[in-house]
């Protein structure tokens, strides 16, 4: 079936232009602002925003389900939420956890996938990937991570939850600081895994050892690491002076908004990535709620451990993230969405199929209106169908 995406204002290369998008299955045929297109089916565009699909690589749930607790029902419920509010490709984020629900985890996101790369694509946002957050982890900075389970570097339990997964894991966060870190980075990478450094108090030379030992990005970045001293600019210093991309919470909670000027201003537009490290709670009220192992309290929005009061990840969705930037440094629409797109695209070594709108890349596709607000998603050339509507 061909759709056509008729009458819009359409990103491309930095910019927007009158242009019709036309689909084929699963992928873009055709961009083209004159000729006859001849599609089986036209969405009416006019007025609005045609952008590529946002892609978050770190998140931890929402709608009320619990990547670690998810089954492939739940994994299709997280992904249909994610679809409305402009998510297309995401990478499920395992806190972590015990080695048992760990590997649950890994094969309930791979049966999921194996789903969706089955002749028809899911009403929801395409997997991508399993991204683990620990469990080689420091305990100084753990955040909200089971102290208990956190262990030093181990290559065979790794490869393990690799084979298991069938190569699904493509993200992994470790902190520089622990023994072997550094030396393992290289073999994570070999396993075909991108490593970023996070939740961690590592001085500066440690953390450039593992930067230049083939890091490729830094876990919500300022949050859960060491800051900067004159004396001391510590992991913080060494991924703002580095190449390494770094993700971002911008939910006005985690970052203030000149803290999100800054880095932007300092790391460059290019080198940014948002990422929403939502939880269950997201796309829900104020209330209790799990991340892993831990009771997590909502009150305004705001998600912290019952236990100490710490942070616990957030009730963004990359929707708002995106209202939010816009909002946080007065810049063009044009500007912001390679945060979203493009950024974490060629992160994750996926660019050339998604994070941006060019013939032969998946129909991912986010239709906004002129408040920027997602009004309609495509994934894999195929409209969602919001549940209940």
């Amino acid at each position: 079936m061909k759709a056509l995406i008729k009458g819009g204002r359409v990103y491309q290369k930095g910019t927007f232009e009158k242009v019709d998008v036309l689909m084929e299955g699963r992928k873009i045929l055709a961009i083209d602002g004159k000729g006859e297109m001849k599609p089986d089916v036209v969405y009416d565009a006019s007025g609005k925003y045609v952008v590529p699909g946002f892609i978050d690589l770190h998140t931890h749930g929402g709608m009320g389900i619990d990547v670690n607790a998810a089954d492939k029902e739940g994994f299709e419920n997280i992904g249909h939420f994610f679809a409305t509010q402009g998510t297309t490709s995401w990478l499920c984020s395992i806190l972590t956890d015990t080695k048992e629900q760990t590997l649950q985890c890994i094969n309930h996101a791979v049966d999921h996938h194996k789903e969706q790369t089955s002749a028809v694509h899911g009403n929801c946002a395409d997997l991508l990937g399993i991204h683990l957050e620990g469990p080689f982890l420091a305990a100084e900075y753990k955040g909200a991570m089971p102290e208990e389970l956190l262990l030093l570097p181990d290559l065979e339990l790794l490869k393990e939850y690799q084979e298991a997964s069938n190569g699904f894991i493509r993200y992994i966060t470790v902190s520089p600081e622990l023994v072997g870190v550094a030396e393992a980075v290289p073999k994570m990478n070999k396993l075909g895994m991108k490593v970023a450094i996070g939740h961690s108090g590592a001085d500066y030379d440690t953390t450039w050892n593992c930067i230049n030992a083939g890091v490729a990005a830094s876990t919500h970045t300022l949050n859960a690491m060491k800051l900067l001293h004159q004396h001391e600019p510590a992991i913080m210093g060494a991924v703002l002076e580095s190449d390494i991309y770094c993700e971002a919470i911008c939910d006005g909670r985690h970052l203030h908004p000149g803290t999100v000027r800054f880095l932007l201003k300092i790391k460059g537009m290019d080198k940014v990535i948002v990422v929403t490290d939502s939880i269950m709670a997201a796309g829900l009220q104020d209330g209790d709620y799990k991340l892993g192992v831990n009771d997590v309290i909502v009150e305004d929005g705001d998600a912290r451990l019952k236990s100490d009061g710490a942070r616990a990840g957030s009730t963004l969705t990359t929707g708002q993230a995106l209202k939010n930037l816009i909002a946080y440094t007065g810049k063009d629409l044009e500007e912001i969405l390679p945060l979203l797109t493009s950024n974490p695209a060629k992160m994750l070594g996926v660019y050339d199929r998604i994070g941006s709108l060019d013939v032969g890349k998946d129909g991912d596709v986010v239709i906004l209106d002129e408040g920027y607000s997602v009004v309609d998603t495509y994934v894999k050339g195929r409209k969602i169908e919001r549940k209940g509507v």
